[in-house]
C-alpha cells in the first residue's frame, strides 16, 4: 500500500499523498524492526530492543525531515528547479522559439501553473507568433504531467527580456513619481 500511495502521489503531484505513503512504509518497517528486536531479546541479546528503538527513531526523523521540507516548500509556492529546466527544455522542441527569457511557476493544489516570456523572430506576424506560443503551450501540457495551464507572453527578438517590460518613471493623478 505504501508503494502505491507514493507512486500515485508522484503521478498526481500530491506531496501529502507521498508523505502518507512514506508514513505507511515507516509503519511497516517499524513493525518489522520491532519483531527483530523482540527476537533478539528472546535469543539473549537484551540490547537488541534499545538498538532497534534508536534505529526506528532515526528512520522516522529522516522521513519527517524529507516530508516536512517538501510540504513546507509547497506552502511557500516553491517549485523544484528541475521543473523550470523542463519548461525551458520543451521550447527546444518547437520551431520558431528563439529563447525563453522568464519562467514563473507555482503550485495551485496538485497542479502547476506557469507564466512564461518567449522570444520569437521580430518579423513574424502577430498571428504567427500566437501560433508558435500555442504550439509551445501544447508541448508543455504534454511534457509536464502536473502542468494545468501556461500563460505565454510573446516578445519580438528586438524587444526581448524584462528590461523591455518596465514602465519608466512617471506621475499621474497627483501621485509621486514612480515606475513599474
Amino acid at each position: 500500500m505504501a508503494r502505491l500511495r507514493i507512486r500515485v502521489g508522484n503521478e498526481i503531484g500530491s506531496a501529502a499523498l507521498v508523505a502518507d505513503g512514506q508514513h505507511a512504509r515507516a509503519d511497516g518497517l517499524t513493525s518489522l524492526a520491532v519483531l527483530f528486536g523482540a527476537v533478539g531479546v528472546y535469543l539473549g541479546f537484551p540490547l537488541a530492543d534499545p538498538i532497534v528503538g534508536l534505529i526506528i527513531t532515526i528512520a522516522i526523523l529522516g522521513i519527517v525531515w524529507e516530508s516536512g521540507k517538501t510540504i513546507f516548500t509547497r506552502l511557500i509556492d516553491g517549485v523544484d528547479p528541475a521543473i523550470t529546466d523542463e519548461i525551458r527544455h520543451a521550447a527546444e522542441h518547437v520551431d520558431g522559439v528563439k529563447a525563453i527569457t522568464d519562467v514563473k511557476v507555482r503550485w495551485l493544489g496538485h497542479r502547476l501553473h506557469a507564466e512564461i516570456n518567449m522570444t520569437v523572430d521580430s518579423g513574424l506576424s502577430v498571428e504567427k507568433g500566437h501560433a508558435i506560443a500555442k504550439e509551445y503551450r501544447h508541448e508543455l501540457l504534454h511534457h509536464l504531467k502536473y502542468l494545468s495551464d501556461a500563460t505565454i507572453h510573446v516578445d519580438p527578438a528586438t524587444e526581448s527580456g524584462t528590461n523591455y517590460h518596465e514602465v519608466a518613471e512617471h506621475s499621474h493623478e497627483g501621485l509621486p513619481p514612480h515606475s513599474h
